[in-house]
């Protein structure tokens, strides 16, 4: 009986890794194209970046990049102070704006940092109006802006509002010159409902690394967030992972935690699933479980 019993768990195990080796493979076909092409620009970018990179920076400039949308408060009040914090002080922090509305200009402008700048896009991204499909890929126009904006050395994104550790930068970077990578990423804290708290570490093929908990060479913008990517049925960040391992990038995972994402002021559930989540509800609307984008 119990031969039988593992047998069915055997079973039910395979069945599952292939799906989830089908599901990636399937989405990998339908992006051979771009995945051609970042091969061939990411040959020419480690080419022409080779001596930049060659021998360790002590102190390189690092660029914060920022996409938020009229989040200003949550933005000065709980994101920003965690970047004024690091302890590696060689930053810029690129703020970028999806059309923001509300007060986040003013209170950006209240704030007296020669390394902050800010940039509000004219126009909202055009993005899909289905609150699933806009979940996946809302942000991707400021990303975008803010990639073609900053001039670090290195970059490290940051969600309006998620928060930096002290020592994200130096731990991050110190990991990838000595392992001689131009991606890494690091252990995330998630604040799933109130008070409860789950950690997100090493990603496997079928799951996107978080956004806040990566660092990567300035080269690396030339992978931009396709707004898209919906249209696959995936994630921005998802499409993105995707893409950088297609490509060939050298991608490391630090077992430390880098980054926290709290649940913001009034909120009880996380990701698609948060009561601010804009859209409207269609028939890709899920539901059922959570995710924690």
């Amino acid at each position: 009986m119990r031969e039988q019993i593992f047998l069915q768990y055997q079973q039910l195990q395979l069945r599952s890794w292939c799906e989830k080796k089908y599901y990636y493979w399937n989405k990998t076909r339908s992006m051979r194209p771009i995945i051609k092409q970042e091969r061939v620009l990411l040959r020419k970018a480690r080419e022409h970046f080779k001596a930049a990179y060659s021998t360790p920076d002590e102190n390189p400039l690092v660029s914060v990049i920022i996409p938020t949308w009229n989040r200003g408060s949550l933005l000065v009040d709980r994101t920003l102070p965690s970047v004024f914090n690091q302890t590696h002080e060689n930053l810029e922090i690129v703020i970028v704006g999806d059309c923001c509305t509300d007060a986040t200009a003013e209170l950006l402008g209240a704030i007296h940092d020669p390394r902050l700048r800010f940039f509000n896009l004219p126009e909202r991204g055009n993005y899909p109006q289905e609150r699933k499909a806009l979940w996946q890929v809302a942000g991707s126009a400021p990303k975008n802006k803010a990639l073609e904006l900053c001039r670090g050395k290195w970059i490290a994104p940051l969600d309006d509002d998620d928060v930096f550790t002290p020592n994200h930068i130096d731990v991050l970077l110190r990991y990838a010159q000595e392992q001689h990578l131009e991606f890494v990423y690091g252990k995330l804290k998630i604040e799933e409902s109130p008070g409860k708290w789950k950690e997100k570490g090493f990603v496997t093929q079928e799951m996107s690394m978080q956004n806040s908990t990566t660092l990567f060479r300035g080269y690396l913008k030339l992978f931009r967030p396709d707004i898209n990517a919906w249209r696959l049925g995936l994630t921005g960040d998802y499409h993105r992972t995707i893409r950088y391992r297609e490509a060939g990038v050298r991608i490391g995972f630090l077992n430390e935690l880098v980054a926290v994402m709290p649940l913001r002021p009034g909120q009880v559930n996380m990701g698609l699933m948060a009561e601010d989540r804009p859209g409207i509800v269609g028939d890709n609307y899920c539901a059922r479980g959570k995710s924690n984008d």
